[in-house]
């Protein structure tokens, strides 16, 4: 980190980002970290680069959801490696989107991975990381006031949307996106209270696999040692168009030039 970012007030660290109080009332600086954990952080290592294509790809997809009308926490992306962002009271609940058997869902159900299941099926996890980030109930979100019922059916609405969305888009260059993975927070303005995507959308959020071969291009190449993660992140950037100037391992260059 830089000594702009040390002079910055640090809000939180998280496993892969840092978030540093903004310039102005209202907003934070969010620094995506090359740092990579799995299963409930028992396992830990670092994606040389993956800050910097995280950090354009999740700016380029908050931005397209924008662009059909999802309310998302992206402001302006800053640098390489930093956006600027709404502050938001965040919800203590992922909401995982899953189209495909995969990961714990295939575990869980003695599903074989990649079976295309009947519908998207929407599931809800507790964001507590020292009880393993426990699965729940739209009855257990509402019991424990961790959102209410009218929050929890926006949540739901938006996810299936971004999910729909997502999905053609990835298609259209090549790729499925099999589950991801969300959060949302609560802001308010003008309009009253609103309920608001934030975090990131990227290839730790996502399980994307290449349409033609089903060769994994997101954070399973990290979980599962598959190798070739750093090039699995550039290729996910280079099919989208975003980082078309980016040759082998230039990723972890902050000082790459616009």
């Amino acid at each position: 980190m830089n000594l702009r970012m040390l002079r910055r007030r640090r809000l939180y660290e998280g496993k892969a980002k840092v978030l540093f109080e903004g310039p102005e009332p209202g907003t934070l600086v969010q620094y995506f970290k090359d740092d990579a954990t799995a299963f409930n952080n028992q396992k830990r290592g670092t994606i040389t680069g993956k800050g910097v294509l995280n950090n354009r790809i999740s700016e380029y997809l908050m931005t397209k959801l924008g662009e059909i009308g999802v309310p998302t926490h992206f402001m302006r992306r800053l640098n390489m490696r930093e956006q600027l962002v709404r502050k938001l009271e965040i919800i203590p609940i992922e909401v995982v989107v899953r189209n495909i058997a995969a990961g714990s869902m295939a575990k869980r159900f003695g599903l074989e991975e990649g079976v295309v299941l009947p519908r998207s099926v929407v599931e809800f996890y507790l964001k507590k990381e020292e009880l393993g980030n426990p699965m729940v109930s739209d009855e257990h979100i509402t019991a424990f006031n961790w959102a209410g019922a009218h929050e929890l059916e926006e949540m739901m609405s938006l996810a299936l949307r971004i999910n729909d969305y997502l999905s053609g888009l990835f298609l259209g260059i090549g790729l499925k996106l099999v589950d991801f993975k969300v959060e949302f927070g609560r802001f308010w303005d003008e309009e009253g209270l609103r309920i608001v995507l934030a975090d990131e959308i990227s290839p730790d959020k996502c399980r994307l696999w290449d349409v033609q071969t089903n060769e994994k291009m997101d954070k399973d190449r990290f979980r599962r040692d598959l190798g070739k993660v750093e090039e699995a992140y550039q290729e996910v950037a280079r099919r989208l168009g975003i980082m078309p100037e980016m040759t082998q391992g230039s990723a972890n260059d902050d000082e790459i030039k616009e």
